[in-house]
């Protein structure tokens, strides 16, 4: 055990909370697919192979990442930003239509299929941190500084939106909270809140005058209807859940008991902190749920303000950001504070390369955290480039 302590660096801590994630979802999903498994002809141990398997390729990626020196995710992202704008557009005109959605693709040759918003999502918050660091002598003009900072969060987020509503609004939110961290004032982010709710109306009577061109216009409006009104037929999965909860009392009842996996619609992915509720109980398993992201929250944060760079410290806000703001949407959809979503539950729900982009955002905090917990190795290391030459911290910067 020591060796392998002697092998990680960063924040241990991070690492210690990434580690009992994984472990509760490997329990949870174990004991939520036995009816998925009968459903599609197959053993349950076949599907917690392949989960297991995600989580291996994963960690083995947060362990390379890790040991990169973060200011190479500020040069790549440059790149990065444009193949991931080409894979969304190829998502949206070649994707695979599931429920009116195209948000998967397939990759030639190994027929791996993976969301390109889960990329998009990291490269985003990359290239934003970036360009608040190239641009944070000129955040006090519009046209000069906010306009090339915003061009790139309008065009991810726009891409994603018809496909993944709740994807395109939660990563906004988040490149809202960088650049207000990373020094925009208030006034700019008025105007962007402005421009932001002018094209939510847009793309209202754009979808009602041009049905095809947002397919998913009526599904969205129905799901906050649904949520307006308690007793409505749409509610089904959050009161079933409210069932597993009001079943997992306080007690921890122990893995396997739940019985909320014969009923409760995507146990082992969308719903899964109502099936954890159900077996662990409200303390252990909904408020302790709740706790190991809150403290990944606050190591991310320590982290940032200790970080001798600026694009450090905003890259594993933002990121952090993404992965708790996710969660929180996730459980809140559970405990019925939120209209559905279908956003799962990061490193807990059942999941194929969503497990490993997880990874790689937790790999590029840690990396982060190199420079604070590891100073000496991160010193010998680094080299100064113009772009990386500020040594403020994210913390100063606001």
């Amino acid at each position: 055990m020591q060796a392998i302590f002697n092998k990680i660096q960063g924040d241990k801590v991070i690492w210690m909370v990434t580690f009992l994630l994984s472990i509760l979802s490997l329990l949870a999903v174990y004991s939520a697919i036995s009816t998925l498994a009968f459903k599609a002809g197959g053993n349950s141990l076949g599907f917690l192979f392949k989960h297991l398997s995600m989580f291996g390729i994963g960690f083995l990626v947060m362990f390379v990442v890790h040991k990169i020196n973060f200011k190479y995710f500020s040069r790549a992202s440059q790149i990065l930003i444009y193949a991931a704008a080409a894979l969304l557009v190829l998502t949206l005109v070649f994707g695979s239509n599931i429920n009116d959605a195209k948000r998967w693709i397939t990759i030639p040759v190994i027929g791996l299929s993976f969301q390109t918003s889960d990329l998009a999502k990291i490269v985003l918050i990359t290239f934003l941190a970036r360009q608040l660091n190239h641009y944070r002598t000129k955040l006090h003009e519009f046209n000069t500084g906010i306009l090339p900072i915003l061009a790139a969060p309008v065009v991810i987020c726009g891409l994603i939106l018809p496909a993944n509503f709740s994807t395109a609004a939660m990563l906004f939110a988040v490149c809202f909270l960088m650049m207000f961290i990373g020094g925009v004032s208030i006034r700019h982010l008025f105007q962007i809140a402005g421009l932001g709710v002018a094209g939510l109306v847009a793309v209202f009577l754009v979808g009602k005058a041009v049905p095809d061109s947002f397919p998913r216009l009526d599904t969205w409006i129905h799901r906050i209807e649904n949520f307006t009104e308690p007793n409505a037929e749409g509610n089904y999965q959050s009161d079933l859940a409210q069932v597993a909860i009001y079943r997992g009392g306080v007690i921890p009842s122990g893995p396997g008991s739940g019985s909320s996996r014969n009923y409760l619609p995507h146990p082992y992915s969308d719903m899964i902190y109502a099936f954890i509720i159900e077996e662990y109980g409200a303390i252990f398993g909904g408020l302790g749920v709740l706790f190991l992201y809150l403290i990944l929250l606050y190591r991310s944060i320590r982290t940032a303000t200790r970080c001798p760079k600026h694009f450090g410290g905003l890259l594993a806000l933002g990121l952090s950001f993404l992965l708790v703001m996710q969660a929180i949407i996730n459980m809140a959809v559970a405990v019925k504070l939120f209209p559905t979503t279908g956003q799962p539950l990061p490193l807990v729900s059942m999941g194929g390369t969503s497990i490993v982009f997880t990874c790689l955002a937790i790999g590029m905090i840690l990396s982060v955290s190199r420079s604070v917990y590891n100073t000496e190795e991160w010193e010998q290391e680094n080299t100064d480039s113009p772009l990386d030459s500020d040594n403020n911290t994210a913390a100063h910067a606001s």
